[in-house]
């Protein structure tokens, strides 16, 4: 039997910045006005992606990935390796920075380390965000945050729609208000908050801040990350690729009318931003439209995508 897509009930995550653009724009089904993120690939136990096709439909993916390994390639590691999101930055974020691998084992109880990337679905006109700092050394990171000389320690930058940032842990950074973002990351759900605008919540209390562990894995100086971002015309698609390192590799399908891929990575995971069409295989067609989500499992092998389409891809 050859082997389905497998297409993933995305979960939804309220937050204190977050808005209604995921239902807008999406036409997903939102808890409330202040929804921040849709997890849309996702086996992280803080919202767990279930399968909604074929003959796992009902099971998780981390059901899958502990008992189906197959699916995936045989690909190594307790944890499933990658998580995908929309962010619905209806406010400014939090100022935040993540750690590696090695030091969240050591401080997050085995937690993988959180690098991501974001590509700017859509913003405001004008709109920037924070990404990076100005203090030279770890020292100056410390003296800079406990006199909160924030415009002065923080680095901003203007964006716009279809830009990409990647950002290794120990990036200081923040999505701003008016910005719709799909991020790709490592699987964490580790964030250490070192500035929140002192805001305060329904009841009145302050967000909690990280400040001795932000400090601790701050890159000092801040480092511009230079991505090689280049764009190739294949077999009938616009292929943007972003990013590929040991942590990911993203890219961006354009298909105008037909387009045909391979599916030979361990797996893909895939987010329709725009259009629709089918993705047509030889287990069947599958009907795709904005904000679909699936993984192309081990051995998918070749495939068409017919129609007008955007589609963000990723795999280890």
């Amino acid at each position: 039997m050859s082997r389905q897509p497998l297409f993933l009930k995305p979960v939804f995550q309220e937050r204190i910045w977050g808005g209604t653009a995921l239902r807008e724009e999406f036409n997903y089904d939102i808890p409330s006005d202040k929804t921040g993120e849709c997890w849309a690939i996702s086996a992280h136990p803080n919202g767990m992606g279930i399968i909604t096709n074929g003959e796992y439909e009902g099971k998780s993916l981390k059901e899958l990935w502990d008992e189906h390994r197959e699916l995936f390639g045989n690909a190594e590691g307790e944890q499933f390796p990658l998580l995908t999101k929309i962010l619905d930055a209806n406010d400014d974020l939090s100022v935040q920075v993540h750690p590696n691998d090695d030091y969240a084992k050591v401080h997050e109880n085995g937690e993988l380390g959180k690098t991501e990337c974001w590509y700017i679905i859509d913003c405001d006109e004008d709109a920037d965000m924070i990404f990076g700092h100005n203090a030279k050394t770890t020292a100056e990171v410390r003296a800079m945050i406990e006199a909160g000389e924030w415009s002065d320690f923080l680095r901003r930058v203007k964006i716009k729609p279809g830009d990409f940032f990647y950002v290794p842990s120990g990036t200081v950074h923040a999505l701003c208000r008016g910005t719709l973002v799909l991020e790709t990351q490592q699987s964490s759900d580790t964030t250490y908050r070192l500035y929140d605008y002192d805001r305060t919540d329904d009841q009145g209390n302050k967000r909690e801040l990280h400040l001795e562990k932000s400090i601790d894995v701050i890159t000092a100086p801040h480092q511009d990350t230079k991505t090689d971002i280049r764009v190739q015309e294949i077999n009938g698609a616009k292929i943007t690729t972003y990013v590929q390192n040991e942590f990911f590799s993203v890219y961006k399908w354009n298909v105008e009318k037909e387009a045909t891929f391979t599916q030979d990575k361990a797996f893909m995971l895939v987010s329709v931003l725009n259009g629709e069409g089918i993705l047509r295989h030889e287990s069947g067609e599958y009907p795709i439209k904005r904000g679909m989500h699936f993984i192309l499992p081990a051995e998918f092998g070749g495939f068409n995508v017919i129609g007008e389409l955007e589609l963000m891809v990723s795999h280890i």
